[in-house]
């Protein structure tokens, strides 16, 4: 089995109590440490056949330290969506709420910039094409089956990094937009609603005009919240 190496394009964090997080495990076209280019449908065998098997690819930290021990082959989450887009392998997993899947967690959060901020495929290159001038990559993978895909600390391509992380900050900001937006509040009110309550927005509102239309309101926001945890 081979590893590559590639920093992680982007890293979000859905919900921070339940740890899970995604972003690009592969990029396409981009020539890594190792001479070797990906090419776009490389991935599509292996995960249709994870989809029709259910045997996913593991979830390791550091590719299980190469095996050294039991332990280490000790998976630290699971994968729970990886498909290819545009870009490369867009993965989205949930880290374990284990002493190693917690740690890898908070080092993935960390400011001003993630402790970790990698990701490592373990494959088998099932069909390439290797170098037959001097200007092309070392090998063009057009086959892979995935083995394992590890959040690592030493990442070989630099084309992608981490953009953003996701915390209970951006997603009370990014409910303050929708707010605003759809329903029509104001910032401030949107604040109230956000730190207090609806309850606390409708007391004020109340005591303003009498009106009573937050309880409407309030049911579509519990509607969008409760679909975007299914």
């Amino acid at each position: 089995m081979e590893r590559m190496l590639i920093p992680l394009r982007e890293l979000k964090f859905a919900k921070p109590d339940s740890m899970e997080f995604s972003g690009y495990g592969a990029v396409f076209g981009n020539v890594d440490a190792y001479g070797d280019v990906i090419v776009p449908g490389a991935f599509a065998e292996s995960l249709a056949n994870s989809h029709k098997s259910g045997v996913w690819p593991s979830m390791l930290s550091q590719h299980g330290a190469w095996g050294m021990t039991a332990a280490d082959l000790t998976p630290v989450g699971v994968w729970v969506d990886l498909a290819e887009d545009g870009i490369g392998l867009k993965a989205a997993g949930v880290l374990a709420p284990t002493p190693r899947g917690q740690e890898l967690h908070t080092l993935m959060k960390m400011e001003p910039r993630p402790a970790i901020d990698g990701l490592s495929i373990g494959y088998i290159a099932k069909d390439f094409t290797a170098r037959s001038k001097p200007e092309e990559p070392r090998r063009t993978l057009k086959r892979i089956e995935l083995i394992e895909i590890s959040p690592v600390t030493f990442p070989a391509n630099g084309k992608a990094r981490v953009t953003s992380v996701k915390s209970l900050a951006d997603n009370e900001r990014e409910l303050e937009a929708w707010l605003m937006r759809d329903a029509g509040l104001s910032r401030k009110e949107a604040q109230i609603a956000i730190s207090h309550g609806f309850k606390e927005l409708r007391r004020q509102r109340d005591a303003a005009d009498g009106s009573t239309e937050l309880d409407e309101l309030a049911a579509i926001v519990r509607r969008n919240t409760a679909a975007a945890h299914v």
